[in-house]
């Protein structure tokens, strides 16, 4: 049995142990596909290509589709 001191030293190497993977479990790459699946909200109607914003989608749009009129939400921008 450990007494005095290199319990102590025990019981934080331990901790530290648990604290790290912990730590690990919370940056899966499951979890960071789900993250950078919900910022991709803009859908190409012509290629079903994913963007996470409007300005991004009017770019893909007007260098891959320009024969394509462009859509009525993206004029504006």
């Amino acid at each position: 049995m450990a007494r005095g001191q290199q319990k102590i030293q025990s019981q934080a190497k331990a901790a530290e142990k648990l604290s790290k993977m912990k730590k690990q479990q919370g940056h899966s790459a499951t979890d960071q596909k789900k993250a950078a699946q919900k910022a991709l909200v803009h859908i190409c109607v012509i290629c079903k290509a994913q963007m996470p914003d409007p300005k991004t989608y009017k770019q893909h749009f007007e260098n891959k589709h320009p024969k394509n009129d462009l859509p009525e939400d993206l004029k504006s921008i």
